[in-house]
């Protein structure tokens, strides 16, 4: 992990095309923007992990179908 000092409105690149900037310091709070491409997902880190425990969850369910389940959906069709 890189540890960085900054001040407010000081800045840091990330690959040439992600900029974060600090826009306040209150108290313990850090009010921070970011500027990244549109095809960049960015997320609070505790939202990120809830969409990873759906997406396991979901593989986890997927897998679950058995081969007779998948023979009744054809028979069905």
């Amino acid at each position: 992990m890189l540890a960085l000092t900054r001040k407010t409105g000081d800045a840091i690149m990330i690959n040439n095309n992600i900029e974060i900037t600090v826009l306040e310091v209150r108290g313990d709070q850090v009010k921070i923007g970011i500027s990244a491409p549109k095809e960049v997902s960015i997320y609070r880190k505790e939202v990120y992990l809830e969409i990873q425990k759906e997406n396991e969850a979901a593989t986890e369910a997927a897998q679950a179908i058995s081969l007779d389940d998948i023979e009744a959906l054809k028979n069905l069709l």
